[in-house]
């Protein structure tokens, strides 16, 4: 039976229940009473359930549809303004001992180049990144307890937060790594980690099994009750997502939501963030093998739905899609980006070898985080390399507290626009500085607290005269 407060994965993610959903919005896709009473409960932010978006998902009404879509973005500004927070992934290691059928780091791949960083290694990529802009990273290693125990991973997160290069600083680390012990999340949350993020890639049990031969991610109960033990560890900032293609598109939407509602049911806290990445070409994986595959539009709606139902989580798409989809995305929901990302271990300090490629898979945005930042500011974004909130203790439901009650935004928007001038100080082009400068001069009135606007003034200045890393 469907219990969201249940420890239990098949309770909390009831395969009857989804198919009673999906059967509940097939059935009132253009019931258009329902639809609009559903869009007029999700005007005011407080979200819907997994049942309520799963209509507006499978609706067929363009005229909601785009209703829907203009909903998503007003909720995006609502919630987070014009912010866009930016972050690279790195990648540790590629040795697995899993034998996922959709990942190139399968171990039964005996062609691609497995590699493992050193503590050396990870200087030398770190201040690669550090010498572009970065301030925040999302940590990748594949599940091998003789390469990658926690160890490594500890040592690893100890090294990067060690490293300062010139003005540069990675002042948050988040992590993306298997599944695994209540005790180990402990070690990681001492460790000072940000977010700890982990896809589901799918919510079906009977697929995630075939999709998950071999190797200690075939437990789908496991997997699926991570986040339960990372909270019980106390790590209170975590990060859904599934992996779009592998199964029928709603299904996923409809277990995503359930996921949510369940960590708000059993912790009081939502997902920190959701990401939603597509599945794609890489090395040995070809996606078109996969018949669950969902066009642009469905993929645009998917966000929007998301954005809509659970509107104070962040919400992130990496350099997986390209450019001209990102753009759009954004106007729909997307809180969080990747810039100038490489998916191989290793890459950033010094390209890889044709012969030695370790690519997770094809990245379709190559452009530089400089480029990156330009084309966000020219759209009336504001790149943010924040990290106050998690550095000053705002996680968990101290965030989402203030995220909920809009008064995020007093930190926000004024750390955003003083980290953007630490980026153009430090790393931007000449091109890149002018843009960025008319920016700050006119989202500075858009800070509404004159006090905040005074002090945050002072620390453009300050910063300008360098002087670095000021918060609210």
């Amino acid at each position: 039976m469907y219990n969201p407060k249940s420890h239990n994965a098949t309770e909390f993610i009831d395969h009857d229940e989804i198919l009673e959903t999906l059967a509940y919005a097939e059935a009132n896709k253009a019931n258009a009473e329902l639809i609009d009473s559903i869009l007029e409960k999700a005007e005011l932010r407080k979200g819907l359930t997994h049942r309520e978006a799963s209509v507006l998902l499978a609706c067929e009404l363009p005229d909601r549809t785009e209703r829907m879509y203009r909903l998503a973005e007003q909720i995006k500004k609502d919630f987070y303004g014009s912010r866009i927070v930016m972050f690279a992934p790195l990648y540790l290691s590629n040795y697995c001992v899993n034998g996922c059928v959709y990942c190139p780091y399968h171990y039964q791949n005996k062609h691609i180049a497995r590699k493992k960083l050193s503590q050396e290694d990870i200087v030398r990529e770190v201040t690669a990144l550090q010498d572009m802009g970065h301030k925040r990273l999302a940590l990748e290693a594949g599940e091998d307890p003789v390469n990658n125990p926690i160890e490594y991973i500890l040592e690893s997160i100890k090294t990067i937060y060690s490293i300062k290069h010139k003005n540069g600083a990675i002042r948050r680390v988040n992590v993306n790594i298997a599944a695994t012990t209540v005790e180990n999340y402990r070690k990681l949350r001492d460790a000072g980690i940000g977010t700890y993020i982990l896809f589901q890639e799918t919510y079906h049990k009977e697929s995630y099994e075939k999709l998950h031969p071999t190797g200690p991610k075939h437990n789908y109960c496991y997997h699926t009750e991570a986040m339960d033990r990372a909270m019980q560890g106390g790590i209170d900032d975590v990060g859904l997502g599934v992996l779009f293609g592998l199964e029928l598109y709603r299904y996923e939407f409809a277990g995503l939501l359930m996921h949510a509602e369940h960590l708000e049911a059993a912790y009081g806290v939502g997902p920190h963030t959701i990401s939603v990445p597509r599945i794609k070409r890489a090395d040995d994986i070809d996606p078109n093998v996969f018949d669950n595959g969902i066009d642009d539009d469905t993929f645009a709606k998917i966000v929007a739905c998301i954005r809509i139902a659970v509107p104070y989580t962040g919400m992130i798409i990496s350099t997986r899609e390209s450019k001209s989809v990102r753009e759009r995305l954004l106007h729909l929901g997307i809180s969080q980006i990747s810039g100038a990302s490489k998916t191989s271990v290793g890459g950033y300090a010094e390209d890889e070898p044709e012969d030695e490629k370790s690519e997770q898979f094809d990245v379709s945005d190559n452009r530089t985080l400089d480029e990156v930042v330009r084309w966000l500011m020219e759209q009336g974004y504001i790149p943010s390399f924040c990290t106050a909130c998690y550095r000053e203790g705002r996680t968990g439901d101290r965030f989402m507290s203030l995220c909920k009650s809009g008064q995020i935004q007093n930190c926000c928007q004024p750390n955003a626009l003083m980290t953007l001038k630490e980026y153009l100080m430090d790393y931007a082009s000449p091109k890149t500085r002018e843009v960025g400068e008319r920016l700050i001069e006119e989202e500075m009135k858009n800070v509404a607290s004159d006090k905040v606007r005074a002090i945050a003034e002072d620390r453009l200045v300050k910063i300008e005269n360098g002087e670095r890393d000021f918060r609210f």
